[in-house]
């Protein structure tokens, strides 16, 4: 079987997409019903975490276990990754010891480092640039609630960070709208614009319409030291309920979490009706168990 990664979005094809969401559905179903499903019986996921973590290794973790293998939680804090091994030779000796494995990083050249040297299926779990094991739950979450997502119109408010990047790539593989809007000097890099996305220096205006929108925290991991800025200038960046009475009636919320409320999201918005963010949280666990089985045993 030809050896796939997933470091952004991109890598996998739109009917590879569906492919997952169908498995998903698949596999959540039977989680739900309590009936087990090991087909990655004795095989091993390693976890590689340089950023701290508390979704995307949980979800990983108790993934690989409900499909019946083992997962290793490695940090480079505990690790000779942290003492300066280069990335290239634990890339060839970790990918000999297990059968796929999850880095969380800082840069997404790290990752790829690691993945050109692999021996088995390299999955991100988040780099500065990318997030899209987050972007795959989401666009499931939203499938699973409103149908089909081409066409739709996604709104994103607030910083221009990996998971923007990552909805970015998705809304040009399925075909719908992005509307972006960042406070200036935060906005979306020129190379990264496509013709599916259209940004907007006011939020309410980015907001008309859509069926969908989303944000994160204003100070991603990393940028912590700019943290009373960054709440200065994004201020006027909040998704409260004034916001979401732009959007369409049936607007669904997303955040992936975690949320500071009064911050970039008001607490009536997250703690409403409109909002799906625990379905959200949920579906990292089984969508990434999609994509564990595909990875290392393909399209079943």
């Amino acid at each position: 079987m030809q050896l796939r990664h997933f470091l952004q979005f991109t890598d996998l094809s739109r009917e590879e997409h569906e492919h997952l969401f169908a498995r998903t559905r698949s596999i959540k179903d039977r989680f739900k019903r309590y009936e087990r499903y090991w087909p990655l019986e004795d095989r091993t996921l390693a976890m590689i975490f340089e950023k701290q973590s508390t979704r995307t290794r949980l979800s990983f973790e108790a993934g690989m276990h409900q499909l019946g293998g083992a997962a290793i939680f490695l940090s480079t804090r505990d690790s000779q990754l942290g003492r300066g091994e280069p990335v290239e030779d634990a890339a060839q000796v970790v990918s000999r010891m297990c059968d796929v494995v999850m880095i969380r990083t800082f840069e997404q050249g790290i990752l790829e480092r690691f993945a050109r040297h692999s021996r088995v299926p390299v999955i991100n779990g988040l780099t500065n640039e990318y997030h899209p094991c987050q972007i795959l739950a989401d666009v499931y979450t939203y499938i699973d609630h409103r149908g089909p997502i081409r066409g739709a119109t996604v709104a994103w408010i607030g910083d221009s960070n990996n998971v923007c990047n990552t909805w970015l790539q998705a809304a040009a593989l399925f075909d719908f709208k992005l509307n972006v809007s960042t406070p200036p000097g935060y906005e979306v890099e020129a190379e990264r614009i496509n013709k599916n996305c259209a940004t907007f220096a006011d939020p309410m205006v980015a907001a008309r319409g859509a069926d969908l929108v989303t944000t994160d925290v204003w100070t991603s991991m990393g940028f912590e030291s700019e943290n009373e800025e960054r709440r200065r200038d994004f201020q006027t960046w909040q998704v409260d309920a004034e916001m979401m009475r732009v959007a369409k009636k049936d607007a669904l919320f997303m955040h992936c979490l975690p949320a500071h409320r009064g911050e970039e999201v008001a607490a009536e918005v997250i703690d409403g009706p409109q909002s799906v963010v625990w379905d959200e949280a949920e579906n990292r666990l089984h969508t990434q168990k999609a994509l564990l089985e595909f990875l290392v045993l393909g399209k079943l």
